[in-house]
């Protein structure tokens, strides 16, 4: 039976999530949507959603389904998982979700924590910092789905929900666990439903889990999940285990995806130009996902090997992402990236792919339910927030080794290193 039920608004934070908890000896699966049958046998479930950018309203729905999934496989904690970078828009979908969820729970109080400072992401007075830079200036303010204009989450979070905003500051967590939890006592009579955490290192983090050992609901990013392993162990119902990262071995053919705009990936593309294989779509160009297909099938014949990826990238700079945008409108652009490198995907798995993976969050969401991947196995890291997954899918019963990517995370060489 389960300890954690995990509900994740994206593919790649989903996966991110599991992996943090993995490095924590809990064995960690990924389910792909609401499942429909009973929870498979890990210590953590992970329940990936599709709901980041979706409708309030559905967002809301589909994250209390996964919660009454949970709830009736047993489990004793819940967690919301949103980016690492807090991703949303003024009406939510962080603020709504976390509210529902707060009365299913029954509990009056929830954090917030999207800190994950291994991967630069660090809060500091309620602000937001992405490496050196605050969130508005890291290049999320260009986001195409969600751009991200405020650094100050008590400010972003308080425009989101009714439930009332606090900030739990370094102060506080910097003097550990009976500091956070004064704290938490102190916004709770005052009528605050949730807080912003602070947290600039990892053991900020691991405080932050311990305060939370007996809450019903947390909210935050992967980093918050450090902590809580721990508190199972401490209560006499986790093991320590040694092989929580365990994979069938790998092989086959090898190749890469990437619909992600962001920063790191660009740079990503860049350098794997100098090595391997690069298709770079322009789907500015040829708004057409069944051309745009075609382009890549037609390209990538012969070309497939088991010592070296392909990359095949619609990513683009964020002027050219406008431009599509003023063409076709943000959805409609939006789905488009998705659909063609869905069909990619399942073109290179069919292929012989059997090592692939998949740059983007929104991209990865896509590809996973093209090839009808319903659960992930939770393997080793390739970079912090991105392990490497075993999953099976129609065109692999066998198996297909996967790396979902969110657009922000991995170093410049992770699309070489990855395959190493």
């Amino acid at each position: 039976m389960p300890l954690l039920g995990c509900i994740a608004d994206d593919f790649t934070g989903a996966t991110d999530l599991a992996s943090t908890l993995v490095r924590q000896g809990m064995r960690a699966v990924q389910v792909i949507g609401v499942p429909d049958g009973d929870l498979p046998e890990a210590d953590a479930v992970i329940i990936a959603l599709k709901s980041r950018t979706i409708p309030v309203t559905d967002a809301i729905a589909q994250s209390l389904a996964a919660c009454e999934v949970l709830l009736a496989g047993g489990v004793r904690q819940i967690l919301f998982k949103y980016c690492s970078t807090f991703d949303s828009t003024d009406a939510g979908n962080i603020g709504p979700v976390a509210e529902a969820l707060m009365k299913r729970l029954g509990t009056g109080f929830a954090i917030a924590c999207p800190a994950f400072p291994t991967n630069g992401r660090t809060i500091y007075q309620g602000h937001l910092f992405v490496g050196a830079h605050l969130l508005s200036e890291s290049g999320m303010e260009n986001h195409p789905l969600t751009p991200m204009t405020d650094p100050n989450l008590v400010r972003v979070l308080s425009r989101q929900t009714q439930a009332g905003v606090g900030l739990i500051p370094f102060t506080s967590v910097e003097r550990g666990v009976a500091a956070i939890r004064a704290d938490m006592a102190r916004l709770t009579e005052s009528g605050r439903g949730l807080a912003i955490a602070d947290a600039v290192t990892d053991a900020h983090l691991m405080a932050l889990g311990e305060a939370c050992a007996n809450h019903a609901l947390i909210t935050g990013g992967s980093g918050i999940a450090m902590g809580l392993p721990e508190n199972f162990r401490r209560a006499g119902l986790l093991p320590v285990r040694d092989d929580a990262d365990a994979l069938p071995p790998a092989g086959g053919l090898c190749a890469v995806v990437a619909g992600s705009c962001s920063r790191a990936t660009l740079g990503q593309i860049g350098l794997a130009r100098d090595h391997v294989p690069v298709l770079e779509l322009d789907a500015l160009a040829t708004p057409d996902a069944a051309a745009l297909e075609a382009q890549a099938r037609d390209w990538m014949a012969g070309k497939l090997d088991a010592k070296r990826p392909v990359v095949i990238a619609a990513s683009a700079p964020p002027d050219r992402v406008e431009a599509l945008q003023a063409k076709l409108g943000r959805d409609a652009a939006g789905a488009l990236v998705e659909e063609t490198m869905a069909a990619i995907a399942a073109g290179l798995v069919q292929a012989g792919v059997r090592r692939l993976v998949v740059a983007g969050g929104e991209t990865s969401g896509a590809v996973v339910q093209r090839l009808g991947v319903k659960a992930l196995r939770i393997g080793p890291e390739i970079d912090p927030g991105v392990p490497w997954t075993h999953a099976t899918a129609a065109a692999a019963p066998e198996g297909l080794h996967l790396a979902l990517k969110s657009g922000n995370f991995g170093a410049r060489d992770f699309f070489l290193k990855a395959f190493a």
